[in-house]
C-alpha cells in the first residue's frame, strides 16, 4: 500500500519524506489557503520537491472549465493528478483528461457506485472518503470494501485512494482490505510509529544503559 501525505505544507510534506514513507501527496484549495501563500507557488513548489504523483484539484464546476483548468496544472509537472468532483460535469471531463493520458482522482466519493462510474469514465484513482461517513454515523471503511470488491470483480485498473483518515485504525483496516493508497495527514504519519510498550520498552533499555556505563 502506498502513503501519500495530504497537506500542502511543503514542512510536513518534507517531514514525511525524511521518515521514508512519501509516495505521494494530495491536496485541496482548503489546505493550500491554510498555508496562506500563492496556489502557483506552493503548487510548483510541492511538485518539484515530491518525485511521486501530486493531486492537485480544479474548482471548475462545468468540463469545459475543468478541462482548461487541469492542463493549466500540469504545467507543474508531469507527475501532477488531476483531482476532479464527483459529479456528471466531472465524469465528463475525466473521460476528456484521460482520452489525452492527463491521470486523475476523482474526489469526494461516497458510495461505490460513484467509484464505478468514475473508474468506467478512465479515472486513474478514485478517494472514498472514510472519515467523513464515519461523522455521519456510517461506516467509512465498509465502502473502501465495497469498492475493492466491485473493482476486483471487473478486472478495473482504477486505483482505491483512501481519504478523510483519521487515525491508525483506518489505515490499519485498509491495508488488510487491500486499498492502493491511502493518504493522511502528517499527524497520523506519527500516530503509526506509537505504541504504549515500545515506549516503556525502550525507556527500560536507557536506564538500563546508564547502568553498565562505568
Amino acid at each position: 500500500m502506498e502513503y501519500f501525505i495530504d497537506s500542502a505544507s511543503i514542512g510536513e510534506i518534507k517531514e514525511a519524506a525524511s521518515l521514508g514513507v512519501l509516495d505521494g501527496v494530495t491536496t485541496n484549495p482548503s489546505l493550500v489557503a491554510k498555508t496562506g501563500k500563492p496556489f502557483a507557488e506552493v503548487a510548483k513548489e510541492i511538485c518539484e520537491f515530491v518525485n511521486g504523483p501530486v493531486s492537485l484539484e480544479v474548482v471548475g464546476t462545468t468540463a469545459e472549465d475543468m478541462v482548461k483548468e487541469a492542463k493549466e496544472l500540469r504545467r507543474f509537472g508531469s507527475n501532477v493528478v488531476v483531482k476532479i468532483p464527483m459529479m456528471s460535469e466531472g465524469l465528463k471531463a475525466v473521460k476528456r483528461l484521460s482520452s489525452e493520458g492527463i491521470p486523475t482522482n476523482v474526489t469526494l466519493i461516497f458510495q461505490p457506485l460513484q467509484a464505478l462510474l468514475a473508474a468506467k469514465a478512465g479515472a486513474s484513482y478514485v478517494s472514498p472518503f472514510i472519515g467523513r461517513l464515519d461523522d455521519i454515523g456510517q461506516n467509512g471503511l465498509d465502502l473502501v470494501q465495497d469498492i475493492l470488491t466491485i473493482f476486483r470483480q471487473y478486472h478495473l485498473k482504477t486505483k482505491v485512494l483512501a481519504a478523510s483518515v483519521r487515525h491508525p485504525t483506518h489505515v490499519l483496516e485498509c491495508a488488510k482490505m487491500g486499498a492502493h493508497v491511502v493518504t493522511l495527514p502528517v499527524k497520523v504519519i506519527h500516530q503509526l510509529t506509537k505504541h504504549p510498550l515500545t515506549d516503556s520498552g525502550l525507556k527500560t533499555f536507557l536506564e538500563d544503559w546508564k547502568k553498565v556505563q562505568n
